[in-house]
């Protein structure tokens, strides 16, 4: 079944304008979700809203948003007075530059959507998709729509152009907030042994199909079970023990022996170009992670 257009939109960079659809990434169906019921009837249970300053059920159209500036202290907003507030929604994607990919950190990645053109712009998306990615380039853009606005990435994705909602910087954490610990140099046969596991693991593309939901899996199982005969028997899944050997030279080298075991055996280790073209990629990386360093200290 073909997917459903989440919105129309416009793709505009320089002059032109590309009219396009946005589709949702997700497929359908793919979560498996859980209704609460009450077990002395089961029927579904629906949510109240509850006072407990009048002590009584309030309905949906009695409530309005407010915020809480301070302790006890809430300002409140009617409709109207919010709806003033909401970014005007243009429908436009308006490309304001073109950015290496490897420019937009990846923890900034919030949604993840397809584009698709509309009727009509068929010719002009298929030149700005085949002009990007022989650039190499993808595209960074603002937004509007729903009342916020957004920024986003817009990149070559196999036949067509991919859209990525991006966290602004004030919504990410930086790592003065996570506690880490002084950081000691490696030793150079660690990082031989540490080098070799990695490479003994490493291929050239990947392939994820190979990984499965195993927790899914058990569940739609147990459903279909339950369904089926009214009862289930479910052992709980055991986590793997954690290695106990202290000496971090010798889990290295039982990871090295037991690697090849547990590779593909269709994987190979990438040529010289696949992995200067890696090392490239890392060393752009780090660039821009550097930068952005910088800059996070700067404004502190």
């Amino acid at each position: 079944m073909s997917a459903r257009a989440l919105d129309r939109v416009t793709i505009g960079f320089g002059l032109v304008s590309i009219p396009a659809r946005i589709y949702s990434t997700g497929a359908p169906g793919s979560d498996v979700s859980f209704h609460w019921i009450h077990e002395t009837c089961g029927s579904r249970v629906k949510m109240q809203w509850y006072c407990p300053t009048d002590d009584e059920v309030v309905e949906r159209s009695d409530l309005i948003k407010g915020y809480e500036v301070s302790k006890g202290r809430i300002v409140t907003f009617e409709p109207d007075e919010l709806k003033a507030l909401d970014a005007v929604a243009s429908n436009a994607i308006a490309l304001q530059e073109f950015v290496p990919a490897s420019a937009v950190d990846p923890i900034y990645f919030d949604r993840h959507y397809y584009l698709g053109p509309d009727k009509g712009g068929e010719h002009a998306y298929g030149l700005l998709r085949a002009a990007m990615e022989k650039a190499e380039l993808v595209g960074i853009a603002t937004y509007a729509a729903r009342g916020n606005q957004y920024v986003v990435v817009v990149r070559p994705d196999g036949p067509g152009l991919a859209m990525h909602q991006l966290r602004y910087p004030d919504e990410v954490r930086g790592w003065d907030d996570v506690e880490l610990p002084h950081a000691t140099k490696p030793r150079e046969g660690e990082m031989k042994l540490a080098e070799q596991v990695i490479a003994q693991i490493t291929t050239d593309e990947l392939d994820l199909s190979k990984y499965k939901d195993e927790v899914k899996e058990r569940v739609l199982e147990a459903i279909a079970e339950k369904a089926k005969t009214g009862t289930i028997e479910v052992e709980p899944a055991e986590a793997p023990a954690p290695t106990k050997t202290t000496d971090l030279m010798e889990v290295l080298r039982q990871s090295l022996a037991g690697a090849g075991a547990h590779r593909d055996k269709g994987s190979r280790a990438p040529h010289a170009r696949v992995r200067a073209k890696r090392a490239s990629h890392a060393r752009a990386s780090a660039a821009s992670a550097g930068t952005r360093h910088r800059r996070r200290k700067s404004r502190a």
